[in-house]
């Protein structure tokens, strides 16, 4: 990767010192949730953003439009916490679907509530959902998540796939001592419906900073145990930024993919950048800084100026999350609060 020695970002895009360029904008919602999951928060939750602090409805699609119309974005993830305890999230939807430049839309959640909303968020315009499922087991389900939701994940699945939300995807975290011995089962789940399954390791965002490499189910663990059960021949198609790297599954069409974030990085081909419920612009998941566009737009900022911040804060991406490097410090917001 080359850098640029150059102060000040070229262009009009969000291009960055290493030559990669930001196309995929994850936009947090909220940092609110309705599960506790263990390896994410305390069992009491986090102290929420206040009210005032969160950007709001025109808020968010202003800025998306920026990114889109100005900036070259192409694809909006959005995120939380729980993205579908935003209330106003269908419309938000619908106003960036009616964009001049109309992006991909995504939504990663829990999948409570999905039931509901799967439709009217088809409708109005959402492409695509990623929902996470640690487990097949509802008692299992209970102690990771705290919360006796089950039935709920798997009817917002299903809504989903009714929708025309597809593919519909699954994220699912394998947990040492916990979930460990269900990579195969959760493989077979998705693939009974038509699901396209991803594992993602652990990574270092929890709340209370407990996370330990040596306690993380490794990519290479999680595709050891796979083929303990199915063939997998690595998808021949072009990674791109994509995060997961996916193998057919007995000779395809159907595919899996491992997130292996911490083991196997690949800020390399990164192309992503995100803003937080408060509306603030991270170059990186682990960031440890944060550059303000709430308080420049509701200054009065125009739109030029708004992508004009955006493009500095990209511009000073560092090369690499730098998880390996023993002086990496966890970010202070937990992956609650900073969206996926």
């Amino acid at each position: 990767m080359t850098r640029s020695d150059a102060s000040e970002p070229p262009g009009a895009g969000l291009a960055d010192r290493f030559g990669r360029v930001a196309t995929d904008l994850r936009v947090s919602l909220t940092d609110r949730c309705n599960l506790r999951c263990t390896y994410c928060m305390p069992a009491e939750g986090l102290d929420w953003l206040p009210n005032p602090s969160l950007l709001t409805d025109d808020e968010i699609v202003r800025l998306i439009a920026v990114a889109v119309g100005r900036l070259g974005v192409t694809d909006v993830r959005f995120t939380g916490g729980e993205p579908l305890l935003r209330r106003g999230l269908t419309e938000i939807v619908r106003a960036v679907a009616a964009l001049p430049d109309r992006p991909r839309m995504m939504l990663t959640t829990n999948g409570i509530g999905l039931a509901r909303l799967a439709a009217p968020l088809a409708e109005a315009g959402l492409d695509r959902v990623n929902v996470s499922l640690d487990t097949t087991d509802p008692a299992r389900f209970k102690a990771i998540t705290r919360r006796d939701r089950h039935a709920d994940v798997l009817a917002g699945l299903a809504a989903s796939a009714d929708a025309g939300l597809v593919p519909v995807k699954m994220n699912a975290v394998l947990l040492r001592g916990v979930n460990d011995d269900e990579a195969v089962p959760l493989l077979k789940f998705a693939l009974e419906r038509g699901y396209e399954l991803r594992f993602i390791e652990q990574m270092p965002l929890d709340a209370g900073h407990t996370w330990r490499r040596e306690e993380m189910i490794t990519g290479a663990e999680i595709l050891a145990a796979l083929r303990s059960a199915f063939t997998l021949t690595p998808d021949s198609h072009a990674r791109g930024g994509a995060p997961a790297e996916t193998w057919f599954v007995d000779g395809g069409p159907a595919r899996v993919g491992v997130i292996a974030s911490v083991s196997s990085p690949f800020c390399g081909a990164c192309d992503r950048t995100r803003l937080t419920a408060d509306g603030t612009v991270r170059s990186c998941l682990f960031s440890q800084k944060e550059t303000d566009l709430r308080g420049a737009l509701r200054a009065g900022a125009g739109d030029e100026e708004l992508a004009d911040l955006w493009r500095k804060a990209m511009w000073a991406k560092p090369a690499g999350h730098g998880i390996d490097d023993p002086k990496f410090l966890q970010p202070a917001r937990p992956m609650s609060a900073i969206g996926g």
